[in-house]
């Protein structure tokens, strides 16, 4: 196998170290050239000794990286500053997977009520795949540009997936309650995510207007033929990485859950990455791994439908998801390079 030669642009961030952690231990790629706004000129492996001898690359200007013969490349950035950088190389030959939000929605409406400013490259909207593998593989395998998707929608959508496609809940009745480590909150200084306001606290974030429940709602939408409205609550932990949710829901019939229980083995049956549990995961089982675990079940004495879901919000809900990507549009094993984790 002939490695491809890969890129990462905003590689310093905390989505930026995870992916480069990753693609130094995939057998299949080649790491060339690395970008960062704040640092160029500067070695990667002096701002983060454990690369020492493994990434001594220079960190150029985002506008060099493009000249370096690349197959691919990662774009681990704000929200805003993907799409203009799409737009630019729209010609070029290169695949791009976006780690921003910049085209995870399905339309330039919805942007700006949500991120509120103006998409400026609407047409990428319409070219980009949602970057779920165990939804949407084959767009993905056709794909130029993929659109890697948020943590919490990332686990939401797998959660319930299942149940939308087959018509098992009421749609206007699901209810998400989410707590996340605090690297889900971004690597941005907020006095929110500050130590001392982090540590022995939980808090609720963004009550009522969450970017990821538009995202959340959309792609539910696309998968149950027609529209919804939920409720999306994420809470902050004081933990570093992670997202346990769990979800709410009225069954549209009254079934068992052991009947539950098979929809969802059924249903993600050869998907490497997702496992269907007999008890409610702890984050503790999914971090430092690519794995979405659920458990699934149903309360007889309420009637309601509950769903348990963990993910480690820096892999299966980031830079993990975006190798999986990568290992699809390059027609590999999904598991390559993530298998030994």
């Amino acid at each position: 196998m002939t490695p491809i030669r890969v890129g990462v642009v905003g590689a310093t961030g905390s989505t930026g170290v995870e992916l480069i952690s990753l693609l130094l231990r995939h057998p299949a790629v080649e790491l060339v050239a690395l970008s960062s706004v704040n640092h160029v000129g500067k070695i990667f492996s002096e701002l983060f000794p454990k690369f020492r001898g493994r990434v001594d690359l220079p960190l150029v200007e985002t506008a060099e990286i493009k000249s370096s013969s690349l197959d691919l490349i990662f774009l681990a950035v704000p929200h805003g500053v993907g799409m203009s950088l799409v737009k630019e190389w729209a010609s070029t030959n290169f695949k791009i997977i976006d780690l921003s939000a910049d085209f995870r929605l399905l339309n330039a409406v919805d942007y700006k009520q949500w991120y509120k400013w103006e998409h400026s490259y609407s047409e990428g909207l319409k070219r980009a795949v949602y970057g779920l593998p165990e939804l949407f593989r084959d767009q993905i395998a056709a794909a130029q540009l993929v659109a890697n998707p948020g943590c919490q929608p990332t686990c939401a959508l797998l959660a319930l997936a299942p149940l939308l496609q087959n018509g098992w809940v009421e749609l206007q009745s699901i209810i998400i309650d989410a707590k996340s480590g605090a690297s889900g909150a971004g690597s941005r200084v907020r006095k929110a995510t500050q130590f001392m306001n982090i540590y022995n606290n939980v808090s609720a974030r963004s009550l009522k207007k969450h970017r990821h429940t538009v995202e959340i709602e959309s792609y539910l939408s696309e998968l149950a033929g027609e529209s919804l409205t939920l409720q999306f609550t994420p809470h902050l932990l004081p933990i570093d990485r992670g997202i346990l949710m769990t979800i709410y829901a009225k069954p549209s019939e009254q079934f068992e859950s052991m009947e539950l229980l098979e929809l969802y083995q059924q249903y993600y049956k050869n998907k490497p990455f997702v496992e269907i549990c007999q008890h409610p995961p702890m984050l503790r089982d999914v971090q430092h791994i690519n794995n979405c675990h659920i458990y699934p079940t149903y309360d007889e004495r309420t009637g309601n439908i509950l769903i348990v879901a963990a993910i480690d919000n820096l892999l299966k809900g980031s830079a993990g998801q975006a190798v999986q990507n990568m290992n699809v549009m390059m027609g590999w094993e999904e598991t390559l390079g993530l298998s030994d984790l």
